[in-house]
């Protein structure tokens, strides 16, 4: 019997190599051409004013971080981010690049997001903005933190990298933010190799993004070279800069996938709503506003007791569950964040939601058989 994974990525094979094929045969395969029809393709797909292939996630969430710093004078080891314990380390180690202080607010026991009431009681003086995320795909109380950003006069920061089709209203999300990151990894519903898109709303931070994920200099070499029939080798170096920017190779396959995003995330939404058939006797979360959401669905988690017995026992049988994620405070860099502000539930639900296999490779026969091992567990 195979076994069933819990992320995969799927990709059309032939269509990306043609893709790359054609950067290796016009001699680009990195900043430029490819990358730039990728970052206008993605502006008309998500409706969003800039957009910026990076070559992670990670690093869009530090430029976010990084520009809104430095534009606005944060103070470092002085002024805070509020985010969220509940994710994966990169949402909080952009905000110590920059040390800048993570001052965590717990969860909704619903949509496993932030919670807007422990957010407002997490602003203080030195409050510079608010990092969210979207937990799996769900929008979760956005619009409400939105409206406390707005209230208290901070910057809101999406962190977008499970959020790749969720619209709201028929609208693609990323507009209610002051920058979106979005990412491209591997298991992502719109995989690459790995990869980005920061979207700032003020085009000059966009432009500043851009020069700064090339080492800070002021053309990149694609500028330097299209359309004058030579190279133009003369630049200036203004900033100290990072190694950020997304190659045309990467980008070649993202456009194949982006083709294909929302049948793949159709096909998504089935598959989640033949685990709700399935499992509606198993607690899961949800949006708590689900009118006129269309989620990304990226991952399928439950809450259920005796996780780890659980996983251990499905492993047992051939299906290889995930957990998202670990409690940050667990690591060593922010075990003093949680001295600040005591995330009881971020801290409870850590240690109960699992991530069934959910992905493009899976069959309907797969999706069953993961729902009859994990109820043939729990019953027996």
């Amino acid at each position: 019997m195979n076994s069933i994974q819990v992320l995969q990525p799927r990709y059309r094979v032939e269509e990306c190599l043609e893709a790359i094929r054609e950067c290796l045969e016009v001699g680009w395969t990195g900043l430029g051409f490819k990358t730039v029809e990728f970052e206008t393709n993605w502006k008309v797909y998500t409706g969003l004013p800039h957009a910026h292939f990076v070559n992670s996630a990670t690093a869009g969430l530090h430029l976010a971080v990084k520009i809104l710093k430095d534009a606005y004078g944060w103070e470092e080891y002085v002024d805070e981010v509020i985010t969220t314990p509940l994710t994966f380390v990169s949402t909080n180690h952009a905000i110590m690049y920059e040390r800048l202080i993570p001052v965590f607010a717990d969860i909704c026991p619903s949509t496993m997001c932030m919670d807007p009431a422990s957010v407002e009681k997490c602003i203080t003086s030195d409050t510079r903005a608010v990092m969210y995320v979207g937990v799996a795909g769900r929008v979760g109380h956005l619009n409400d933190i939105r409206e406390i950003c707005k209230k208290h006069n901070l910057k809101l920061i999406l962190d977008a990298a499970h959020m790749v089709g969720t619209t709201v209203q028929g609208r693609h999300v990323g507009a209610e933010a002051d920058v979106t990151v979005f990412s491209f990894h591997a298991v992502k519903n719109l995989p690459i190799a790995d990869g980005g898109m920061v979207c700032f709303q003020d085009p000059e931070f966009d432009a500043r993004a851009r020069k700064l994920s090339w080492l800070g200099i002021d053309k990149d070499t694609y500028t330097r070279s299209a359309g004058h029939g030579s190279y133009k080798w003369k630049y200036d170096v203004p900033n100290v800069g990072f190694k950020y920017h997304g190659n045309s190779i990467m980008a070649a396959i993202g456009l194949v996938q982006l083709k294909y995003i929302d049948e793949d995330n159709k096909v998504r939404r089935q598959m989640a709503a033949r685990y709700d058939e399935l499992l509606e006797d198993v607690r899961r979360p949800v949006d708590v506003y689900n009118e006129g959401i269309v989620s990304a669905n990226h991952l399928y988690q439950i809450i259920i007791d005796d996780r780890d017995e659980v996983l251990l026992k499905m492993n047992e049988q051939g299906v290889y569950p995930g957990v998202h994620y670990v409690d940050n405070t667990q690591y060593p860099m922010y075990r003093d964040c949680e001295q600040q502000n005591d995330c009881q539930l971020s801290k409870l639900y850590a240690t109960k939601l699992m991530t069934l296999p959910m992905h493009l490779n899976l069959s309907s026969g797969d999706v069953d058989r993961v729902a009859a091992t994990l109820k043939g567990i729990l019953n027996g």
